[in-house]
């Protein structure tokens, strides 16, 4: 399974809609070669492959054209599609056509506010608030991302909660990693604050784990560099999705140093695995009122709340209890499939 957020989302839930009994395909990225085939009983079907064809015209054919053929050939009742980019508005266009039903979800605070949306070229944007505007079912991932909507568009939509992969009882019961830092490395997820607060805990272990972005190659290149130097930073790279939930099971605290979000996958991993969160970001307060770890004002707060959580095993293992039983409680791949049917049939 791949690592990054909302692909993630996306295999979790077609699982989910399979355990239903619903037949489900996925369209993705080609690589070498064009893809067609069943995995796992799910049907998997490539667009385009990412680079090819004529630059500037390359958006109509292979990615546009791509893109509607490999919609048409699944042949679905109802599409969705995450995250927020040029392929919300194909999309939306493409069930129109055919008269299907569309759900988007929103991925990051950022969608939910007109020109923060980290979507490069002004087309994609536009095409983006043209899918976003035509949606069926608009999901968000916390009320805070409601009321962004209904304020910066004047567009209703309803929270639904992550899907999350439950993972067995018989957890690692060595937490030999002090800290786990898991993201994508783009400039947004501040990696070097990661770094630093390493340079001032030389006495505890950090694990870092991320892909480089397409166009943030530089930045994942300086940030491996500077965890190089660091004696007490595992820096990894990116991993496979299971043996990125082997590490946090394995991890005392996990650490978020991002100044953009929406609600990340990698919390439900750690709490799942009874690992409390030390964050900036905080969704929908959830980390401060269900006692799910600790959300500290500034880097100097950051610092304490990790020494905090690594000197005193009793208050960690207290919160990882309460962090995985919230977890467990609230977030299921299969009710999350069950609220997105239930919205359609309002």
């Amino acid at each position: 399974m791949p690592v990054n957020g909302e692909a993630v989302q996306q295999v979790l839930l077609a699982r989910a809609f399979k355990s239903l009994g619903y037949s489900v395909s996925m369209v993705v990225r080609a690589g070498n070669e064009p893809i067609e085939d069943v995995v796992d009983g799910i049907r998997v079907i490539s667009a385009f492959k990412w680079g090819a064809g004529i630059p500037i015209l390359r958006f109509f054919h292979p990615m546009a054209s791509g893109v509607i053929r490999a919609l048409n050939k699944a042949d679905a009742d109802v599409y969705y599609q995450s995250p927020a980019g040029g392929l919300t508005g194909l999309t939306a266009a493409f069930c129109r056509w055919k008269n299907r039903k569309f759900i988007f979800r929103v991925a990051s605070d950022v969608n939910c506010i007109p020109g923060q949306q980290l979507i490069e070229l002004w087309r994609d944007r536009k095409l983006f608030e043209y899918g976003l505007r035509r949606a069926d079912v608009v999901a968000v991932q916390s009320h805070y991302q409601l009321e962004l909507l209904k304020h910066h568009y004047g567009l209703e939509s309803t929270v639904v909660n992550m899907a999350m992969e439950i993972p067995a009882e018989d957890l690692a019961s060595e937490r030999d990693i002090d800290v786990i830092w898991v993201s994508n490395l783009r400039p947004v997820k501040r990696a070097e604050r990661m770094l630093s607060l390493a340079r001032q805990m030389p006495k505890f272990k950090f694990v870092m784990i991320g892909g480089p972005i397409r166009g943030d190659k530089e930045y994942y290149a300086r940030i491996e560099r500077e965890a190089a130097d660091l004696t007490n930073v595992q820096f990894l790279g990116q991993l496979p999705y299971d043996e990125v939930n082997e590490h946090i099971a394995r991890s005392k605290v996990f650490l978020n140093t991002s100044d953009v979000e929406g609600f990340p996958n990698t919390f439900l991993q750690a709490w799942a695995r009874r690992v409390p969160i030390v964050s900036f970001f905080d969704p929908d307060e959830v980390i401060t009122t269900k006692g799910l770890g600790i959300r500290p004002d500034g880097e100097a707060e950051m610092l304490a709340a990790l020494t905090k959580l690594l000197t005193n095993t009793h208050a960690r293992e207290r919160i990882g209890a309460t962090a995985r039983e919230y977890a467990l409680a609230n977030f299921s791949s299969v009710a999350a499939a069950k609220r997105y049917l239930s919205l359609l049939d309002a």
